[in-house]
């Protein structure tokens, strides 16, 4: 391709959430879309993801559910028409948990949720016609939404016997499982090409304006310097976000945490291949016994090894057919960090997120000895104090922002690439539009209520 001299729309950043803003402005009519990136499509952290979606999301409102649930009525849309070329299925989140005071907890966020829009709350009681339906392992098609409880333990261990027979109660959220990330990054991105939109290979250095809005878009490629004349710029530029903001002379309220997870072949068979992707939800104190007690100390581990963790240990069933492989995720240590590449080791991930989730599925003890050699792979969640992302405007006139996705980028990004090109292209908003604005933190009524947020519904 010949380097463009001109665009209507120039998006920094091809993963998943540059690419959907293409698909979503070229879907739209906008023919001269040019995507920046030094790297190839879906390869800095777009293809490291855990692949799920859920429109489960606990918070003060229902903005996330909104949202959640636009977007995958598009992965329905979309995986009808490609023939679910990215295989998206709809097992569903299980959440387990040992504590019966954690059923109330529960008990409320669904209501919540279901007032939302997340769907009906159903109750599961008893073992004999608890009216309980099981998620198929594969399809998405004429699937409950909502949510079922199960606080019968004979109904627990009928439906997911692999689980710890200290589980008092699981909850069931149905309008969930997961998809080829990549396979759906391609579909898109093959969707935009089609209609017009291009990919360059380089790295914005700059964002011109005048008149005091953006009339220019600067880019090193591996051959040259460009200059760019548009009159839109979208930053969605992943972790780099906020270094991208800056060349505009604007700060977003982002941080980033490395986020690690594993894959290794369950030859055991602990987890079922048909399973939901299955969720720790109580804090845990890891069972190192005196002696490891002592070499861990001696080796000079971290301390927090040695304390209570926070909930949220999670697996799945990886691969298509034949494959034995799992994956396996803990956010149990997390802090603000600079993103770096390559990521940076952690020896002691994969022992300590495998303890944890033998916690809650006895037969991954078998490995904790023996782990079969895993594959370790992650990125790096950029994220706003409240987890929720950062889409429309910014304060210079043309520019725009899709960022601060979190580990929710590609569940979000089909409705979150329709809502950036709604603000580029002036068209009408949806109900759910003001509450991922970067104006929002400017607004004293949100920061109060941002002291008494609540669960932040992170993974």
């Amino acid at each position: 391709m010949n380097d463009p001299a001109q665009a209507d729309v120039v998006i920094c950043g091809a993963g998943i959430a540059g690419i959907a803003a293409a698909w979503a402005l070229s879907a739209r009519g906008q023919r001269q879309v040019v995507l920046v990136d030094d790297r190839p499509p879906m390869t800095l952290t777009s293809d490291k993801s855990t692949e799920a979606y859920r429109n489960w999301w606990p918070a003060p409102d229902g903005a996330m559910i909104e949202l959640m649930n636009r977007s995958i009525d598009w992965l329905e849309q979309l995986a009808a028409e490609s023939g679910n070329a990215f295989l998206l299925n709809r097992r569903g989140y299980l959440y387990a948990t040992k504590m019966h005071e954690h059923v109330d907890v529960w008990r409320l966020q669904a209501e919540r949720a279901q007032a939302f829009g997340a769907g009906r709350l159903r109750i599961h009681d008893q073992m004999p016609g608890s009216g309980y339906r099981a998620a198929p392992a594969e399809g998405f098609a004429d699937q409950p939404d909502g949510a079922d409880l199960l606080l019968s333990q004979g109904l627990i261990r009928q439906e997911f016997p692999f689980l710890s027979e200290e589980a008092v109660a699981v909850l069931h959220t149905r309008r969930c499982g997961w998809f080829s990330g990549q396979q759906l990054g391609m579909y898109l991105l093959q969707k935009a090409r089609d209609a017009g939109a291009e990919v360059l290979q380089g790295r914005v250095t700059g964002v011109g304006t005048g008149g005091g809005r953006v009339d220019s878009v600067h880019v090193q490629t591996p051959a040259r310097s460009l200059r760019l004349a548009t009159g839109a710029f979208i930053n969605a530029a992943g972790p780099d976000v906020g270094a991208v903001a800056e060349l505009l002379g604007v700060e977003l309220p982002v941080f980033s945490e490395l986020h690690l997870k594993m894959s290794f072949p369950d030859a055991h068979g602990a987890l079922p291949r048909t399973a939901p992707m299955v969720i720790g939800d109580d804090e845990l104190e890891l069972d190192w016994d005196p002696a490891e007690v002592r070499l861990l100390r001696e080796t000079g581990a971290p301390p927090w090894l040695m304390e209570r963790l926070p909930a949220g240990v999670h697996t799945r069933p990886e691969g298509g057919h034949g494959s034995q492989n799992v994956l396996l995720l803990w956010p149990n240590h997390l802090e603000p960090v600079q993103p770096r590449f390559p990521l940076p080791d952690d020896p002691f991930f994969p022992e300590v997120a495998l303890r944890g989730m033998a916690a809650w599925i006895p037969g991954f003890r078998t490995y904790i000895n023996r782990l079969p050699r895993p594959y370790i792979d992650g990125g790096y969640y950029t994220k706003t104090v409240e987890n929720r992302p950062l889409i429309g405007p910014l304060p210079v006139e043309g520019a725009y922002v899709v960022g601060a996705l979190s580990g929710f980028g590609l569940m979000a990004a089909c409705a979150a690439g329709e809502l950036v090109a709604a603000h580029v292209l002036g068209e009408r908003l949806p109900s759910y539009a003001p509450a991922f604005r970067l104006e929002r933190y400017d607004d004293p009524a949100y920061q109060a209520r941002l002291k008494d947020w609540g669960p932040s519904a992170q993974l």
